[in-house]
């Protein structure tokens, strides 16, 4: 188990690029059962939630090949049970369900782990396989499905209690597209990684249409084929690093990004009185600190709205603005366990149900603090940068699952941090 030590004051200058999207490589690499034919996928990121996946694909009999960031999965015969050792560490293994009750008819799939930041139930997801026409049972904490006469497409609905959902979508896309007929999924999630799979599967000979609206229509197909596809750039790990440049930096320059994913973040951060200056094509993006940055206020919603991933990076950011902000968190309320961290670090934070009142301090000072989750996490090694003195991060486990190499990425734009063992 590693930690970060982050040595703060100094300034970020340079550029790097921008890995592929972790949240969109999941569920493409479970795509890839959907076929019996292989399929190559290029810029998966080297997170760990990417690595449990291979290691799932492969327990459940899939050939798995990875050369640095292009995979490829060959999985001519599968078995549906997903182990528990492996399913327990990441919530998203849940999208191996859709994939396995549609190429083979049942799936066994152990409830999940790997967050902790509230309740995110999967009664969606099963409530969308039913939907589809498949049985389930729930024995000895697994969830059995099954549908030996095959899946019938149907018109779902998918809104949760705070929006739609993304894995929900997905799964239900997955397995639509070996269903019989049509399925209409209602209320469907927008996000660009719903997108990047939808793609992907209509590559692979898959009849979608609508994908990146709330509806999506989806006619059956017998059976789909191997394709190449390239993951679309991380619009968190961007964002995250738009913000160190905001804070921190005297020019950073990000590459392999995507204007159109990164609005809402961009908007905020204008409005904030920060620089932002992208090419002609949105595939790079400068950022500087403004002269005379101000709080502002920040309320969270499904895409295109502000995204919930970003709001811990930039409650960091306000915790040194002047003036006063605040952060509604209306999708995750119980998502703010990283303002207690920042409160060692002088940060003046109130956190009341689902929102936070950030005063911006003119200095905040280092300690150590605990990561509690993978973006609180980030936003943590965001306040270490502005912190005078050294920040020992704990808990480091939690940003590699999503971040790949941000260590690395932060020495090559001249931060001065060092991943030691805890």
């Amino acid at each position: 188990m590693d930690k970060l030590l982050v040595h703060g004051n100094g300034s970020l200058k340079g550029a790097i690029n921008i890995s592929g999207s972790k949240n969109a490589s999941l569920p493409i690499l479970a795509a890839t059962l959907l076929s019996n034919e292989p399929s190559i996928v290029r810029r998966v990121p080297d997170v760990s939630d990417t690595n449990y996946m291979l290691q799932i694909l492969r327990a459940l009999g899939a050939e798995v090949e990875r050369s640095s960031g292009t995979v490829r999965v060959e999985p001519a015969d599968i078995s549906p049970e997903a182990p528990y050792d492996l399913v327990r560490k990441m919530r998203a293994s849940i999208c191996v369900m859709g994939p396995l009750l549609a190429r083979v008819g049942r799936a066994k799939i152990s409830l999940p782990g790997g967050c902790v930041i509230g309740d995110r139930p999967v009664d969606l997801h099963l409530k969308a396989m039913q939907g589809l026409g498949a049985r389930i049972e729930m024995e000895g904490g697994d969830i059995m499905l099954s549908a030996p006469e095959g899946l019938l497409g149907s018109e779902i609905d998918m809104r949760g209690k705070h929006g739609p959902t993304v894995l929900g979508t997905d799964n239900l896309m997955m397995a639509a597209v070996l269903a019989k007929g049509t399925t209409v999924i209602d209320s469907a999630a927008s996000e660009p990684e719903v997108v990047d799979l939808a793609d992907f599967l209509v590559k692979m000979g898959a009849r979608i249409k609508g994908a990146g609206t709330r509806r999506i229509v989806i006619e059956g197909v017998e059976e789909l084929k191997g394709v190449e596809h390239t993951i679309i750039p991380d619009r968190i790990e961007a964002g995250t690093f738009m913000v160190a440049g905001a804070m921190a930096g005297q020019g950073v320059t990000l590459r392999r990004v995507c204007r159109r994913h990164l609005e809402a973040a961009t908007e905020k951060l204008e409005e904030a009185g920060h620089v932002v200056t992208f090419n002609e094509t949105g595939t790079e993006v400068a950022i500087s600190p403004g002269e005379t940055p101000r709080g502002c206020d920040i309320t969270t919603a499904p895409y295109p709205g502000f995204p919930t991933d970003m709001q811990a990076q930039f409650t960091a950011m306000f915790a040194t603005t002047p003036g006063i902000s605040v952060v509604e968190d209306t999708i995750f309320p119980q998502r703010f366990m990283h303002c207690s961290e920042m409160k060692r670090m002088g940060a003046d934070i109130r956190v009341d149900g689902g929102r936070a009142l950030v005063r911006g301090v003119q200095r905040l000072s280092a300690a150590p603090v605990m990561a509690s989750d993978l973006r609180a996490s980030a936003a943590l090694v965001l306040a270490a940068l502005k912190a005078a003195g050294t920040t020992e991060i704990n808990r480091l486990y939690h940003i590699d699952r999503g971040y790949e190499h941000i260590d690395d990425k932060l020495l090559q734009l001249g931060g001065q941090v060092e991943r030691v063992p805890a």
